[in-house]
């Protein structure tokens, strides 16, 4: 196990170095200028280029091996370690200003907010799209394993056919479309809910249920499949003929078994819910990374766009390796 682990964890520069160089690459060939401010008054062609060299956005190489040395802390080591760290807050000290924050892994300012630097947008925005995805997640996995449950123990049943029908629907409309009319039924015509804000529970309710739903759909698939597969298997055959209750063995012993699969999807499920609600914090209104992700692009904010993805794919392989890890808890027998 603990090989595993440190085998996994030695892979995770490597795969960021690809997602960051590729991501770049495609930001960087999407034209227009991150400078230049179309709906205000445009600053005069010295000034962007000298902004340009300040942000190293006049060069490819040079923005790609300065931002990597910013995020990797490799900067702030080598700051550490030749003084100029020490040497910047004494200058700093002896003008009257307040020395800069300075962060080991610097993501760099936002082009759009100079006022506002990448780390300090994902510090506000991520716990609340993580709190979001977490509610999701579990929202999910209540209302999936208990339509997958239901469906396997009466097969072709009008529950299980309700179940089908729910899921596909599930599976098959877009976030803003569920969002949009979970809005209409209940804030708007029922009265129950807010619509945007958030730091209470009815703020939190309607985004985590708009963007629990697919995910919900594929985990009721998931365990309608591997519960009427496992309840066929000789070893719930033998648990019935010893007089077991009948709970006991479908949620012990079936579920137990046909959780395996749910468990693999809840990986890349819980990162994406976590970082990747961007549609439904939209339409809700919700102060998370999506918005911000969303005028990142819109913007071509180079920054705040590696800033997010680098914080998102990282948390991809994290959740992964936590689901290989939970998998040898679930089921020793797999290596």
């Amino acid at each position: 196990m603990l090989s595993l682990i440190l085998r996994r964890l030695a892979q995770i520069p490597i795969i960021l170095a690809v997602i960051y160089t590729l991501t770049l690459a495609l930001a960087w060939a999407v034209p227009g200028n991150p400078l230049e401010n179309p709906e205000g008054r445009k600053p005069p062609p010295a000034v962007i280029e000298a902004m340009k060299r300040q942000y190293n956005l006049d060069s490819f190489p040079s923005f790609y091996l300065s931002y990597l040395r910013n995020a990797t802390g490799m900067k702030w080591l080598g700051d550490r370690f030749s003084g100029r760290a020490a040497e910047n807050q004494r200058r700093a000290e002896a003008a009257g200003q307040a020395p800069p924050v300075r962060y080991i892994f610097d993501l760099g300012p936002s082009l759009k907010n100079p006022d506002w630097r990448v780390n300090q947008i994902i510090a506000d925005s991520l716990p609340v799209s993580m709190t979001l995805g977490l509610a999701a997640i579990l929202m999910a996995l209540v209302l999936g394993l208990a339509a997958g449950v239901v469906g396997a123990i009466r097969p072709n049943s009008l529950a299980d056919l309700a179940t089908l029908i729910v899921a596909l629907v599930g599976i098959s409309l877009p976030s803003f479309v569920i969002g949009t009319t979970l809005v209409l039924i209940f804030p708007v015509w029922l009265g129950w809910g807010t619509i945007g804000g958030w730091g209470r529970l009815s703020n939190l309710v309607l985004p985590a249920l708009t963007l629990s739903l697919p995910f919900a759909a594929y985990i009721a698939r998931l365990t309608r499949m591997g519960m009427v597969e496992h309840l066929k298997a000789d070893f719930i055959r033998t648990a019935r003929a010893k007089g077991l209750p009948e709970s006991k063995i479908l949620l012990k012993h079936a579920l137990k078994n046909a959780f395996l699969p749910v468990l693999s999807y809840l990986g890349p499920a819980t990162a994406l819910a976590m970082t990747g609600s961007f549609v439904v914090e939209r339409v809700f209104f919700v102060p998370g990374m999506g918005q911000h992700f969303v005028n990142a692009v819109l913007n071509k904010d180079l920054f705040l766009i590696m800033g997010v993805v680098l914080i998102f794919a990282t948390m991809l392989i994290l959740f992964n390796l936590a689901v290989d890890v939970m998998y040898r808890w679930v089921d020793p027998r797999i290596e």
